[in-house]
């Protein structure tokens, strides 16, 4: 897997510093760390072998358990671990930094730190060539936008019409070809973004397997996380949250069906915002639910995050979904929205403590309860015991569980009633578009998983693999559907969309007349992020605290109704800015340190809960 494309790109850099005409132009950022002989344009890499590759190549026995076991090197001269985009624009704009020289430096710490997290699952063949061209573009005097020159990553299920795969993690669509970009892909290729790469993610975005290590895919691995590399990582976005908190990107994007942009931001300590289903295009993106799916973005701050998100948001004749957002969205994007911590003087804030809040563990809510007394000494307004009126058939709580009407007897009021059909019918939509495969249909996924049983887990364990415990059982219920949209589905759906909106959220907010701009929820609790999911409402989450025992962060996150990011981005910009002022008493990211670094345990240990 992980070696095969390793090699060819430590190669590539090699080539590179050895026969570049001017090799400082590209192998320029990394003088302080990388010259033979102390001569940066040397390449007697064999006569004079690196004497001590701690701690910038190997990590360094006597940092374990810091912040510093994989130290970033200096980029031409600049940090660039944690920079924002906005310091990273000023490099550029000043002439002190090119896109290829920060291009560069992103790979560097690909190779220093991918072998352990496995966070990038494949890197663009291209992207040297993309910055170089966005500097001919700016050295000429166009910029495009704050995202010019700036190194993305792309879940592995989100179309890119290059060189590179487009696979949701699976063997069997190795070597298909898609017809074209993803939209999100063509709008941050137009807004002057690098395309880095695609991350690693959970296999078919968690519709596979119900038992099943997040994370882990037949093709990718098993992503990890930086804070603790034996630990869940969440899912299924899971590399493209996780390269964000190490450093790798400085943004990304992931898809969510039920959880999969939350549940691995807030697990990674960064900002993860999952818009309203139909704000982004879902064009090119190999599908889950129509009802449910939507691309999402991450990065180490709000404004960063909401960068992304203004790179992608839309409409698309190809997605029908998108044409609501006509008239609903404001002209010039979010970013305009970000504001700092007086803006939570005339903010309204509800905490569902019975519905939600009771349901984390005693560490979490002593944590999260100190930052909402931080933001209510700021000036906000807590009203506490603003409940979600449809909790009763919506929360389970015992966990996170799609299933939840299932269990009760009522397969007309689960959401996987509805998630179960849409597959079925989307995925033979999405591979009737391919070419070069014979993968057509949900039975052809699932013979290919069988026939390949050591590496896709077609049965469950201990004939398949671990990490697919429980076999396809996701793809087997979605088969026996037929994708068939009989009254139990349509009735499904009216159930959930109803007491998830105007029975749930809705009424949340609407308070019994004292309005909320906003409800606050700890997204570790799973059952929160799958009522917006169900509603396809927004929702976002930003780093909070961390657990003891493990080292593994945890968020907290505010809820809306449908195409409220506008008050989302304010408040929880608001927030963030309040934690960036408060000494450590609203919470906030921290660098990881790589706990268990040389653990390689499959699965991983965590709950599950995402899709």
């Amino acid at each position: 897997m992980g070696a095969a494309w390793l090699w060819v790109e430590v190669l590539g850099f090699l080539l590179l510093k050895c026969f570049a005409q001017d090799s400082n132009a590209i192998i320029g950022p990394y003088t302080e760390i990388d010259s033979c002989n102390g001569q940066n344009n040397s390449c007697n890499l064999f006569d004079n072998p690196l004497q001590d590759p701690t701690p910038n190549y190997f990590p360094a026995a006597d940092r374990v358990g810091t912040s510093n076991l994989f130290p970033m090197p200096l980029c031409n001269g600049h940090t660039i671990e944690e920079a924002t985009i906005d310091q990273l624009q000023d490099y550029m704009s000043h002439g002190t930094l090119t896109a290829l020289q920060l291009a560069s430096c992103y790979l560097r710490r690909v190779l220093q730190v991918n072998e352990y997290v496995n966070d990038v699952l494949e890197l663009n063949p291209d992207f040297l060539a993309i910055a170089a061209a966005l500097d001919a573009e700016r050295a000429a005097g166009n910029v495009r936008g704050p995202l010019h020159g700036i190194p993305f990553l792309i879940k592995d299920n989100i179309a890119s019409k290059d060189q590179m795969e487009t696979t949701a993690g699976s063997l069997a669509l190795l070597g298909s070809v898609v017809p074209r970009d993803a939209h999100v892909v063509s709008r941050l290729r137009a807004a002057g973004a690098v395309l880095f790469g695609k991350a690693t993610l959970s296999e078919w975005a968690d519709m596979r397997s119900n038992n099943y290590s997040e994370g882990f895919s037949g093709r990718g691995g098993q992503a990890r996380g930086p804070y603790n590399l034996t630990q869940n990582p969440g899912g299924s976005s899971s590399g493209s949250a996780a390269a964000v908190a190490a450093n790798i990107v400085p943004i990304a994007f992931g898809t969510e069906t039920d959880g999969s942009v939350i549940q691995p931001a807030e697990l990674n300590a960064v900002v993860g915002i999952k818009p309203t289903v139909g704000l982004t295009s879902r064009a090119g993106v190999v599908p889950e639910s129509l009802h449910q799916d939507t691309v999402g973005s991450f990065g180490r701050t709000v404004r960063d995050a909401t960068y992304a998100l203004d790179g992608v948001f839309g409409p698309d004749p190809r997605d029908n979904y998108t044409l609501a957002q006509i008239g609903q969205t404001p002209t010039g994007g979010y970013v305009q929205f970000l504001t700092d911590r007086f803006a939570l003087r005339n903010a309204t804030f509800g905490i569902p403590w019975n519905t939600f809040w009771t349901l984390a563990d005693p560490e979490q809510q002593s944590q999260l309860l100190q930052i909402v007394d931080t933001i209510r000494a700021a000036g906000a307004t807590i009203i506490n015991g603003t409940e979600l009126p449809s909790a009763d058939v919506l929360v389970d709580r015992d966990g996170w569980n799609w299933m939840y009407g299932d269990v009760r007897g009522r397969p007309n009021e689960s959401e996987y009633t509805i998630v179960k059909v849409d597959f079925y019918n989307n995925i033979r939509d999405y591979l009737s578009e391919l070419t070069n495969t014979n993968i057509r249909s949900l039975e052809d996924i699932i013979a290919y998983n069988y026939a390949n049983d050591g590496t896709e887990g077609g049965h469950p364990w201990p004939l398949g693999i671990p990490a697919f415990y429980s076999g396809q059982d996701g793809f087997l219920a979605s088969l026996a559907s037929k994708g068939e949209m009989n009254e139990t589905y349509y009735q499904a759906l009216e159930f959930c969309r109803y007491q998830s909106r105007e029975r749930g959220i809705d009424a949340m907010l609407a308070n019994n007349g004292r309005r909320l701009d906003a409800v606050l929820v700890p997204p570790d609790v799973g059952q929160t992020y799958q009522i917006a999911a169900q509603a396809g409402y927004p929702m976002i989450t930003i780093p909070a605290g961390y657990r003891s025992d493990t080292g593994m962060p945890f968020g907290l996150s505010l809820m809306g109704t449908a195409w409220s990011e506008p008050i989302l981005v304010k408040l929880a910009s608001a927030i963030e800015d309040l934690q960036f002022t408060s000494n450590g008493s609203a919470g906030g990211r921290q660098l990881p340190k790589f706990y268990s670094y040389l653990s390689k345990n499959v699965p991983i240990g965590g709950e599950l809960g995402g899709g």
